[in-house]
């Protein structure tokens, strides 16, 4: 099995096991054969059929989607939206390892819903991991929206500073720039400027 050594895969089966054990006191044997089978069809068996558990749900997501299978693509994106960040970085490292040309789509779709954006974080994350031609602008329009000082939301304003930088578009100018005087996403900012060629101090207007 191609994933059972990928250390995220551990990881995600360590912390499932955990939260099983502490809902319930035991683990059920099912766990443990899911964690173990290779068969793809009876992983997107566990994806589609009703009653199955969340921690089923995504065992199966993650193993279909890390070997490149299509099916785990929706189960996935949920995921990626989930209020458990845990959940979420799992996703993301199983929809960059899936490749489906839908998930940068997605990924903006998600980090530009203003309704969600207490879970925009790890799509944030994946735009600027995927460098696909959604993430500049998707990144753009976050980042401006986290702009006023007293947003609750500077985490994932920080995100974008810092992924824009990553990109070194120089689309982005315009927005870093706005972003020098913000008290927490200032140097980023500058150093993201630095990054797309042209070195900006804050508090200075060039």
């Amino acid at each position: 099995m191609e994933y059972a050594e990928d250390p995220e895969f551990c990881s995600m089966i360590d912390r499932l096991r955990d939260e099983i054990e502490n809902d319930s006191g035991t683990v059920p044997a099912a766990f443990e054969q899911l964690t173990a089978t290779t068969d793809p069809e009876e992983l997107h068996h566990v994806l589609t059929a009703p009653g199955e558990p969340l921690w089923a749900r995504e065992i199966a997501a993650y193993a279909l989607g890390v070997t490149g299978d299509p099916r785990a693509f929706e189960a996935l994106v949920l995921l990626l939206n989930h209020r458990d960040p845990e959940r979420c970085v799992t996703a993301a490292h199983a929809l960059t390892r899936l490749g489906d040309p839908r998930t940068a789509r997605a990924a903006a779709a998600l980090a530009t819903n203003e309704l969600r954006v207490a879970y925009a974080l790890l799509p944030v994350r994946l735009l600027a991991a995927l460098r696909a031609p959604e993430s500049v602008p998707a990144l753009i329009t976050v980042l401006e929206r986290r702009l006023p000082a007293d947003d609750p939301h500077w985490r994932v304003g920080l995100a974008c500073v810092e992924g824009l930088g990553t990109l070194g578009d120089p689309r982005a100018r315009p927005a870093l720039e706005a972003a020098l005087p913000h008290p927490r996403l200032g140097a980023a900012a500058e150093a993201s400027l630095g990054r797309l060629g042209t070195v900006h101090r804050r508090g200075t207007t060039h």
